[in-house]
């Protein structure tokens, strides 16, 4: 489970608006907003610097931030990310309050674990990963880095692995609950499906010259030719 918080500090800004938000982007300072947990929003402003560092990092979505706004400590969760669209630097971060009941969906990545003990890979058969990812619902102290799935001898040439075979964390679901959906699938090695004939291969020739042979007909028919 993910534990680990990384601390930011910020400072209250009186004001909104965009002409404050350029003067803030000058000085190398990041807008942003504290909103949630039934108390009013909090416009604050962070070091450009540091948004950037964390954000790069990958992991704001998921990882707690303990923010200090001026003495005043804060739990705090990134949910909205604005970017420049040219330099990707962080131009404003909506932060949502946490607390010990607040439930979230987030996106959180799959690991497969032990491909190389799964039936079907030790029969040279190829993992297609079709989700990378997986929004799960959570508490939002309790998100964790991933879910796992085990493939140690299971799975095998054909079949599809689906989020019911994943490890899903205590207190966790996955986001969409009307079906089973697949995750990824153990494919037929390439060298085996080359040396597969292809369909219709037999008998080419007659095929094309019999389809040749109705098209005209159907050309000639012409009221026929329409209708289909």
């Amino acid at each position: 489970m993910a534990t680990k918080h990384y601390p930011l500090s910020a400072t209250k800004r009186e004001r909104a608006g965009k002409g404050v938000a350029r003067a803030l982007r000058r000085d190398k300072q990041t807008p942003a907003v504290i909103y949630g947990d039934n108390k009013d929003p909090v416009t604050i402003s962070i070091q450009t610097k540091e948004a950037n560092r964390e954000y790069n990092r990958g992991q704001m979505f998921t990882t707690l931030c303990d923010m200090d706004v001026e003495g005043e400590k804060h739990m705090l969760l990134a949910r909205d990310i604005q970017l420049h669209p040219v330099t990707d630097n962080v131009m404003h971060v909506d932060f949502l309050r946490v607390n010990d009941k607040t439930t979230i969906t987030v996106a959180v990545s799959v690991n497969f674990i032990n491909q190389e003990e799964s039936i079907g890979v030790k029969e040279k058969g190829v993992l297609n990963i079709i989700r990378y990812d997986v929004d799960i619902i959570c508490k939002a102290r309790s998100i964790p880095d991933e879910i796992t799935v085990d493939m140690a001898g299971k799975f095998a040439i054909g079949d599809s692995i689906k989020i019911s075979d994943a490890d899903m964390p205590e207190g966790a679901k996955p986001a969409i609950s009307d079906r089973d959906f697949t995750l990824a699938a153990i494919a037929a090695p390439k060298a085996i499906i080359e040396d597969e004939p292809a369909e219709g291969a037999e008998g080419e020739e007659g095929e094309q010259a019999a389809e040749g042979e109705e098209g005209e007909a159907k050309a000639e028919g012409g009221e026929e030719a329409k209708s289909e």
